[in-house]
């Protein structure tokens, strides 16, 4: 058991300059990344992915759930739990012209959750907020300009470190805190070519946002225990609007290369101009259905209100409130069965339905996806191997959008061991 302890602190120190590493790189080549701050990461991670993302209610005392801070205190009082997941996503982008494909597979969360007192648990780790990675190229021919190629590209990813605190003031009731800092840098550049012009003539644009600020998460848990171990749990997160320090930098310039010179013509430039990013007001209901060591049922709804965000003291035209269904459910035939392993895999399933903060074109962006997987337990411990698939699509061919068909796979690792205990023997 001490070794086993030491090797997960190790684990830890070890992965965690690489997951830092992954935060800065983009996770996505979606064109829908161009709009807002970049494809937004689920809420849900680990476990609870192969089960549609339906989690706010969700309490185990052997995984860590970070969809909500309230559910810090289901871990057993000498637990403890180190977990980190890898992710990767295949996708097929279509509309009326062309057809793409693409992969992206990165590192993509760590998180610690262990016991302070009976009644007051944390949390800690690192995951990543939204990601933009794009890179299009349009072309058209105007009247009196000729032939003209926009090239659209960006890079960046915000990510989001925490430290969660959550109590259990009353028997069955408990609430929680995340205290988040979100950070991180998009990049989002636009460059248009003259191809018919006598000289190489183009414009640039290049623009930066950086953002870094705190805010805080909130959540609570109620369990209402139920005959035959069974029992249901209502559940609650909140986040009120909130307000972080951003820069934003811009370049424009205008080149002209002839044979024996470039001109280069700067047309606007902002260097980190200080301002501020507030993001919307998000709350989410979940319910969740349990038979201890069986069998678990889960449903959520989550609302961001994107239409109120606002960017350097601007409303953002592409975005819309975003609402997201979900429901999944986990079955163990045997939990503790000695001669067949397959009875003590968990059997998981989902679905989701989310209209996206994104309205393009008078259409607003739709995601449905489902979801299945497996929780592998590992020999002689409580430690779980995590894996889960999602097929999904998002989006839309009509007025020439991009339909998304995609499927990802993620895999965790939740490393269980008990901590404090004085033993006899080893």
């Amino acid at each position: 058991m001490g070794r086993f302890k030491i090797l997960s602190i190790l684990t830890g120190l070890m992965l965690f300059p690489v997951l830092l590493f992954a935060q800065f790189n983009n996770n996505t080549t979606s064109p829908y990344s161009r709009f807002g701050i970049g494809d937004l990461q689920s809420y849900s991670f680990g476990r609870t992915t192969a089960m549609g993302g339906a989690s706010l209610a969700s309490r185990n005392n052997q995984q860590i759930n970070l969809a909500n801070p309230g559910s810090y205190t289901a871990i057993d009082s000498l637990g403890f739990m180190f977990e980190f997941g890898v992710f990767g996503k295949f996708a097929n982008y279509s509309n009326d012209i062309a057809s793409v494909n693409s992969n992206d597979v990165n590192f993509r969360y760590f998180a610690l959750n262990f016991q302070i007192t009976n009644w007051m648990a944390t949390a800690l780790g690192l995951t990543p907020y939204s990601d933009v990675g794009y890179d299009i190229e349009i072309n058209e021919t105007i009247e009196n300009a000729g032939d003209i190629l926009h090239k659209y590209y960006g890079v960046g990813s915000l990510s989001k470190a925490f430290l969660g605190l959550a109590v259990e003031p009353v028997k069955n009731i408990s609430v929680g805190a995340n205290l988040n800092y979100l950070f991180g840098t998009l990049n989002r550049n636009a460059e248009i070519y003259f191809l018919e012009s006598s000289d190489a003539y183009r414009i640039q644009k290049y623009e930066s946002m950086r953002v870094r600020d705190f805010n805080l998460k909130l959540g609570v848990q109620a369990t209402l225990p139920l005959k035959e171990d069974k029992r249901i749990t209502f559940a609650g997160v909140l986040e009120n609007k909130p307000k972080y320090t951003a820069f934003f930098s811009d370049l424009t310039q205008k080149n002209i290369t002839s044979q024996n010179s470039t001109d280069i013509d700067t047309l606007n430039f902002q260097s980190e101009d200080r301002n501020t990013v507030r993001l919307p007001l998000t709350y989410g209901f979940g319910i969740s259905y349990v038979k201890d060591n069986t069998f678990e049922i889960n449903a959520d709804y989550y609302r961001q209100l994107w239409s109120n965000a606002t960017f350097f003291g601007s409303s953002n035209q592409y975005l819309t409130d975003l609402d997201k269904f979900a429901f999944g459910a986990e079955w163990i035939p045997d939990r503790f069965s000695i001669r067949n392993y397959l009875q003590r895999i968990a059997y998981r399933v989902g679905f989701k339905f989310e209209r996206t903060y994104l309205m393009i074109d008078n259409q607003h962006i739709k995601d449905f996806g489902i979801s299945f997987g497996v929780g592998l337990p590992v020999y002689r411990s409580n430690s779980t191997i995590n894996v889960s698939a999602e097929l999904g699509r998002r989006g839309t061919k009509t007025d020439n959008l991009v339909l998304e068909n995609y499927a990802k796979l993620n895999l965790s690792v939740n490393l269980y061991d008990l901590w404090f205990i004085k033993r006899r023997f080893d």
